[in-house]
């Protein structure tokens, strides 16, 4: 048995190591403060850390646990795999039927192109599109996250909104200046930049709905709005389904938005759910814009590990248990969990804003509905530490910043809800005092 025991003991060994002790930085409670925990096992709608605590987690790994964590269907399918090998850097059965299962789930996406992370993902995106069109600009909208790859590492939310953050040290004013940042929501703003320079714009890329800076659900109307003006200046609209592909319904936030109010986007990008909790993603949309991909086309994009394997039988093995009664099992606990938290706050007396699309959810410490990153930031950071403290203490794992989304998972029980629910109470009668 290792001397190392406890989340305190292995943080402190990892920031000797592992630049702030973290492999992600919102994973260091830096926002909220105190010590990280340091998970060991996850079964269900539980997780544990080293320390033997035992908590229901609203986390998910940030959706991919979307049938819980370590469900036997998916453990037997990838143990399978592994025994078989990890990795070939070869083709094999296993990417092409989960690109066939995609490809029918969203049939807007005609071919499909597994890489590693969401990153990747979005790169390949931005890059097949300035290919598709001869054009530099890319439109982004603040606070919403892609990755972290250079173009697009400006005004993000998630990890950067926790730091305080707006750009990065080391991204280039070459790099920046071929990106443009919008407020999300703004159709005006939006209207404006493509009357001025829609001949320059490549494409416009917005997550379905932004959850890196809390749930901030687009305003109707808003996809199709970027669909259109995109197809009238010859440019590319880029879906960003990382967070939402398959975890809002069977389809995504397409499949269950974009058909009924007649919008298709050019390119999808995909992560978290695709891999069932393994490090995969991709990126797909129509066969004339995918093809130029090498090497049926000359847009390169590699990888080692790309279509590996192991993650695409854990992510075919979760996608085969995503079906119409999980989604609707889904989107009521969300509620259940959202307006059980909602109702403890208002009883306390604290001001917030619960923001629901689909089955991701938040609360933003603010009377006031959220519609854009600057909203975001308006709100009280310091009394969600302290209700993100008083959840943990109880045994409830949330994610440790105010501006991520929350998740559930079909492994939830009847008796967790209770468990947060009374958990919330008393985490909200703590944030009302810091609030006082």
């Amino acid at each position: 048995m290792t001397t190392f025991e406890t989340s305190l003991q292995w943080h402190n060994r990892a920031k000797r190591i592992i630049p702030g002790g973290v492999s992600s930085p919102v994973r260091a409670f830096q926002s909220v403060g105190g010590t990280p925990r340091y998970f060991v096992k996850g079964e269900g709608s539980k997780v544990w850390d080293v320390d033997g605590n035992e908590y229901v987690d609203l986390v998910g790994s940030w959706g991919p646990m979307i049938v819980g964590h370590a469900h036997p269907h998916v453990l037997s399918r990838v143990k399978s795999a592994m025994e078989k090998s990890f990795s070939f850097g070869a083709p094999g059965p296993g990417e092409v039927l989960l690109a066939e299962e995609i490809s029918a789930r969203v049939p807007a996406c005609e071919r499909v192109r597994f890489v590693s992370s969401g990153t990747e993902a979005v790169m390949t995106a931005v890059r097949l599109a300035r290919a598709a069109t001869s054009r530099n600009l890319i439109v982004k909208f603040a606070g919403c996250y892609h990755g972290h790859s250079d173009s697009l590492l400006v005004q993000s939310g998630s990890g950067i909104a926790t730091l305080g953050l707006p750009n990065s040290p080391g991204v280039t004013p070459g790099q920046t200046q071929d990106t443009i940042v919008v407020p999300f929501n703004d159709l005006n703003a939006l209207t404006q930049l493509f009357d001025e320079r829609g001949s320059e714009i490549a494409a416009v890329i917005t997550e379905a709905t932004p959850a890196n800076m809390g749930v901030v659900p687009p305003v109707p109307g808003f996809n199709k709005f970027l669909s259109d003006i995109t197809k009238k200046h010859h440019s590319l609209f880029i879906l960003d389904e990382v967070m939402t592909g398959f975890r809002i319904s069977q389809g995504g936030w397409w499949g269950k938005f974009g058909l009924e109010e007649d919008w298709t986007p050019d390119l999808f990008t995909f992560g978290k759910v695709i891999g069932g909790g393994m490090p995969l993603a991709a990126v797909g949309g129509s066969a004339a814009v995918m093809e130029l991909l090498a090497p049926s086309g000359t847009v390169y994009q590699a990888g080692t590990l790309s279509g590996n394997p192991v993650a695409t039988t854990a992510g075919l093995a979760t996608l085969e248990l995503c079906d119409a009664e999980l989604y609707s099992a889904l989107d009521s606990r969300a509620r259940e969990v959202g307006s059980a938290i909602s109702e403890a706050l208002t009883a306390a007396e604290v001001e917030h804003s619960f923001q629901q699309a689909g089955n991701l959810f938040s609360f933003f410490f603010t009377p006031n509905h959220v519609n854009n990153f600057d909203d975001a930031k308006e709100q009280d950071t310091s009394a969600f530490a302290v209700f993100f403290h008083s959840l943990l203490e109880q045994g409830i794992s949330v994610p440790p910043s105010a501006f991520e989304a929350w998740f559930v998972s079909g492994a939830l029980t009847d008796e967790d809800v209770e468990k947060i629910a009374k958990a919330a109470k008393v985490a909200a009668q703590q944030a009302k005092l810091r609030s006082s």
